[in-house]
């Protein structure tokens, strides 16, 4: 029997009655832009707008939202916010298909770029790319992502290295810049360079008279949050880490180190003390100092000394609650002997001296307590002893320290 081929022909419907029986995809919009100038406002609304309208437009589509980051770089995925929101909504089932301008909008980072998309692409969710016409679930997507995601980021390594190449440049001519919202001293002139703020400049000058003064980088923080003086971020409570960078700040005594940190990875944006990876430079007499150059000498040369200090007595930190702190060792466990407050807060409050390890061991240090006036009597009684000669004086200073039951306290 001759073979024979019959045709059927395509039923005509009404668009109106299939449409009801198409499910409708739920459909994401991400809009980014990485920094927050004006030009770029335009782009981020425009983005917005766009995507929104994209989406309503189509019957089949249901708008689920639009994911913006504003001012934030795509090298790195973890402080997107909306990025790794719209992700969690998607593999959590809310989205069906996300549409974004182009790769470099999505992630300039190849291995961030692939990884998210596969994600997706395990649950069945799929990204539209406009720019490049991409559909990340079509067999050929992700070598064309792998492809256009790689010159996304050898385009941001590009930027990165003309970046770097201009700030070395403004570095080399002597320019820089401050961040003055949380630089204490200092407002922006209108020339654009470092001029002084004399009611924030008492507040450098303190700390630094205070540390003269034997106060230590806790206690000064300590003082300041007390007086309620505002830290340099306009907060209460000061960090012994923000007295620490102001007493090390060389700008403060009109001098200026640039480049004291190098970035070691365009994509993290991970940064590092400069320790000769890049060159530095130093610009003396940049600007107007609050703090003399021979009072910021002072202060690191008394940093010098209170680290080696503790280096010395192993204590871990240095106290400058009183002039005796790390002068008097306990002739039982060798430790520190330390001031304490007894009945704080009542009429009957005094300082003593005791060692600082007595409690902490299974044995208590049999060592006495003193109190300063104690410790006063004996130094200077020591003192006068000094004055003899050698073996009086080696014999004199040990009956002079000996106090109390017979246990020895002896001054370094």
């Amino acid at each position: 029997m001759e073979k024979q081929v019959m045709v059927i022909p395509a039923s005509q419907k009404d668009e109106a009655e299939i449409a009801p029986l198409v499910e409708r995809k739920r459909v994401a919009g991400y809009a980014r832009v990485s920094t927050e100038f004006e030009e770029q406002q335009s782009s981020y609304t425009a983005q917005v707008e766009y995507y929104t309208k994209y989406i309503l437009e189509r019957r089949d589509w249901e708008l689920v939202g639009i994911y913006t980051d504003e001012g934030i770089t795509a090298t790195n995925t973890k402080l997107r916010d909306g990025f790794n929101k719209m992700i969690e909504d998607a593999l959590e089932g809310r989205i069906d298909l996300i549409v974004t301008k182009s790769v470099s909008r999505f992630a300039r980072n190849t291995v961030d770029c692939l990884s998210a998309i596969r994600m997706l692409k395990d649950k069945g969710i799929e990204v539209y790319f406009e720019k490049e016409n991409i559909h990340t679930l079509d067999s050929k997507g992700e070598l064309l992502i792998t492809i256009m995601s790689s010159l996304a980021q050898e385009e941001s390594r590009s930027i990165s290295e003309n970046v770097t190449w201009g700030l070395r440049k403004r570095f080399a001519d002597g320019n820089f810049s401050v961040a003055y919202s949380r630089f204490l001293g200092y407002d922006k002139g209108a020339d654009g360079k470092m001029e002084i703020n004399y009611e924030e400049a008492k507040i450098v000058q303190l700390i630094y008279k205070l540390y003269l003064d034997g106060y230590s980088d806790y206690h000064i923080a300590g003082y300041l949050t007390a007086q309620n003086i505002p830290t340099p971020c306009k907060k209460e409570k000061w960090c012994v880490s923000t007295v620490r960078s102001i007493l090390l700040n060389e700008k403060y005594k009109g001098d200026a180190m640039l480049q004291k940190s190098v970035t070691v990875d365009y994509l993290t944006k991970r940064k590092k003390k400069n320790e000769g990876e890049a060159p530095r430079y130093y610009v003396k007499g940049s600007h107007e100092a609050i703090i003399p150059p021979a009072v910021f000498d002072m202060v690191q040369t008394e940093r010098g000394r209170r680290w080696e200090l503790i280096k010395r007595t192993r204590l871990g930190k240095y106290s400058g609650v009183s002039m005796f702190c790390t002068k008097i060792r306990c002739g039982d466990c060798g430790c520190w002997y330390g001031p304490k407050t007894w009945h704080s807060g009542t009429r009957y409050e005094k300082v003593v001296f005791q060692c600082n390890s007595k409690y902490k061991k299974a044995e208590v240090c049999k060592t006495p307590n003193l109190s300063e006036n104690d410790i006063k009597r004996l130094f200077v009684e020591a003192m006068r002893l000094s004055e003899w000669s050698d073996d009086a004086w080696s014999a004199n200073v040990k009956s002079a320290v000996a106090y109390r039951e017979g246990r020895e306290l002896s001054f370094c």
